[in-house]
């Protein structure tokens, strides 16, 4: 699907506030409700949009740590590895990287406790390195397409 600058502009007020009506966005992009909504309906379609997101504070819900964890896989154990991390309730997300490190992870925990008892799990697969996440600088940062 070839997206004109009427479709980038959906995407970036999408990317504000996933939870506008089309409504709201034929106000900013200058078109009707109904082509609004049969542009997003074939950008979801065509897999340009691929989902909505509701954002948790884990904080809120008692999770104190944030860490960044890379992993650097023992011969043979990458693969097993890429298989248990979708098993692991703490991977918000999870890429597989190049340079010295195979993998690294953005985790949630609870407290150090519990980030002991993570990188235990890790250890069977590689060598780790893990850094603790203090604040947020940029969050979500919408994409500006149109430019």
């Amino acid at each position: 699907m070839k997206l004109d600058i009427l479709n980038w502009k959906i995407l970036e007020c999408l990317q504000h506030n996933s939870r506008q009506s089309n409504t709201q966005i034929a106000r900013i992009v200058g078109i009707t409700s109904p082509a609004v909504a049969e542009r997003i309906r074939k950008m979801e379609d065509a897999g340009i949009i691929e989902g909505y997101f509701t954002k948790v504070s884990y904080f809120e819900t008692g999770h104190q740590l944030k860490a960044i964890i890379t992993l650097r896989a023992f011969m043979g154990k990458l693969k097993p590895f890429l298989v248990k991390a979708k098993s692991l309730k703490e991977v918000i997300n999870c890429y597989r990287i190049t340079g010295n490190e195979n993998i690294v992870m953005e985790v949630i925990l609870k407290n150090q406790h519990h980030l002991e008892q993570f990188i235990d799990q890790l250890i069977a697969y590689g060598e780790t390195k893990t850094q603790i996440v203090l604040s947020n600088v940029i969050e979500n940062n919408p994409i500006n397409f149109s430019k």
